[in-house]
């Protein structure tokens, strides 16, 4: 299945490492031009390094950016601008499932997740979309199953994925007729290292695999090269009647009929 994402210009936050960095690979390996982002411009570089060492001919940006900071959207907006013009694709990916396991967190915990995880993506949003309606494109939230159901994760994190999906459902209504495709992937145990479950895994894997033999009907855990191929066929051509959807990646985890 061609993709035709050649020359497609794309933003990936939080693309420092994970699941974010596994995407613009992918990306790249389709021949599209990819900006990468998180907040430590060291660490961008390093994987710009890398990444041209797979793909010398590639276009590839490598600019900071605290996503939870308005101006410092509008500067790597500025910046994207100035070097390409517009933007095609834009994968919203900053987010942070640690946190407390409170009932109900307090007021600052509960407003820093929730601004890492919701907020910056609406940001994110208010200022790519003139972008992305001038090119045609989509926007891809990468979201979570803890966003769908309840299922024991913690309270803040769960509810700014919730907001999120409704934020992106929403958005893709109003701004379908503008040719702006709008669509969340949720993903479920996702495992790489430095993230949240490889942390848990270093810590107690015993009670790591009895948790996926339990919870996750495949009985594994999920790559992060599954969430790239799903943002990549969400982003093609391939995927041009789909919007306001929830791409669940989770290895039949989640139970809900919708």
């Amino acid at each position: 299945m061609h993709l035709r994402l050649n020359n497609k210009r794309v933003l990936v936050t939080g693309s420092s490492r994970g699941i974010g960095l596994a995407i613009a690979k992918g990306f790249l390996n389709e021949e599209a031009m990819v900006v990468l982002s998180s907040r430590n411009q060291i660490e961008l570089d390093h994987c710009k390094e890398n990444l041209l060492k797979d793909n010398p001919s590639s276009q590839i940006l490598s600019i900071s950016c605290d996503f939870t900071k308005i101006e410092e959207i509008q500067k790597i907006k500025e910046k994207i601008v100035k070097q390409w013009g517009d933007l095609d694709i834009v994968v919203v990916n900053v987010g942070s499932g640690k946190s407390v396991l409170a009932p109900i967190p307090s007021a600052e915990n509960f407003d820093h997740i929730f601004s890492l995880n919701f907020e910056s993506a609406v940001h994110t949003a208010r200022e790519f979309f003139p972008l992305l309606k001038s090119s045609g494109g989509n926007f891809i939230f990468i979201c979570s199953i803890a966003g769908l159901e309840a299922m024991g994760a913690p309270v803040d994190y769960a509810v700014a994925k919730t907001a999120l999906i409704a934020f992106a459902k929403n958005l893709a209504r109003k701004v379908a007729s503008e040719g702006v495709r709008v669509n969340c992937i949720a993903a479920g145990k996702i495992y790489f290292e430095g993230g949240r479950w490889g942390e848990k895994m270093k810590l107690d894997p015993q009670n790591v695999n009895n948790i996926i033999e339990s919870n996750v009907p495949m009985q594994r855990f999920g790559k992060t090269e599954e969430i790239t191929d799903a943002a990549l066929f969400l982003s093609s051509e391939r995927a041009s009647f789909i919007t306001g959807t929830v791409l669940r990646v989770d290895g039949g985890q989640t139970t809900g009929m919708f």
